[in-house]
């Protein structure tokens, strides 16, 4: 247990640090944009309705986040441009943080000591299974590629 606690403790004081330092850059990238060429199309009626709503309802969001792969910095980083209320923001931020830090530590945690047994007791069969997860991570990456990268057929009907 005391593996899993510290493990959670760190993974929680990094991700804190991450999360809002990326935080803090969006922070600082719309003070920017606000002064810039941009200023007129992000000072619109239409965008300080969505920045208001993002202040007032993003703390849900963003605490959700950490539940997903991939969103976390977007949304992180979209409260900070947006200038979301540093006191509803903290809560977001520690909730979110903490549901994170456990959730890597026991399952990663668990992972590896089931990948750890398997090498240590049955080598070809953990050497298989890092196999199948290594496939299946290049098949998802080369799926999200080719749907991401227009097809020829669409690049022909364009020319």
């Amino acid at each position: 247990m005391d593996k899993i606690a510290l493990t959670a403790g760190t993974l929680y004081v990094i991700v804190l640090l991450r999360a809002g330092g990326t935080f803090a850059v969006g922070w600082l990238a719309g003070a920017g944009a606000r002064r810039s060429r941009f200023a007129g199309k992000i000072s619109s009626a239409k965008f300080r309705r969505a920045e208001r709503a993002i202040q007032r309802w993003g703390a849900p969001v963003v605490a959700a986040s950490f539940l997903t792969v991939g969103f976390q910095t977007a949304a992180n980083f979209l409260a900070g441009s947006t200038r979301m209320p540093l006191p509803r923001y903290l809560p977001a931020l520690l909730l979110g943080g903490a549901a994170w830090a456990l959730i890597y530590a026991t399952a990663g945690l668990g992972v590896l000591e089931v990948l750890g047994r398997l090498f240590a007791e049955r080598t070809a069969l953990g050497l298989s299974a890092v196999a199948v997860l290594l496939l299946a991570g290049s098949a998802v990456v080369v799926y999200r590629r080719r749907g991401a990268a227009p097809s020829s057929d669409a690049a022909a009907d364009v020319n």
